[in-house]
């Protein structure tokens, strides 16, 4: 799935869920090609349940909570707040 989007070189890569219903080292090799690709120059907008995972190798985030932006920010100052902590990574 991720490959064939991928043959072309675009500029933009739009993912939803790619973690959705993968193995763990499944989840763990799209998310390292996902930063590859990120590092490589292409941007990437991803949703994602997977808050920690999301977080870990994104520049920015928003959090939406019933349809509007709860939160929004680097996601280095995200994954360190107390209240995403709280509300999706189990802290």
């Amino acid at each position: 799935m991720l490959w064939a989007a991928l043959v072309s070189r675009p500029k933009m890569l739009l993912l939803d869920e790619p973690s959705m219903g993968l193995a763990p080292i499944l989840v763990k090799e799209i998310f390292r090609i996902i930063k590859e690709c990120n590092e490589a120059g292409m941007t990437i907008l991803l949703v994602e349940q997977n808050a920690n995972m999301a977080l870990s190798i994104s520049d920015r985030a928003y959090v939406l909570e019933t349809g509007h932006v709860a939160l929004e920010g680097k996601a280095s100052d995200l994954i360190s707040n107390d209240d995403v902590k709280r509300a999706y990574l189990g802290a």
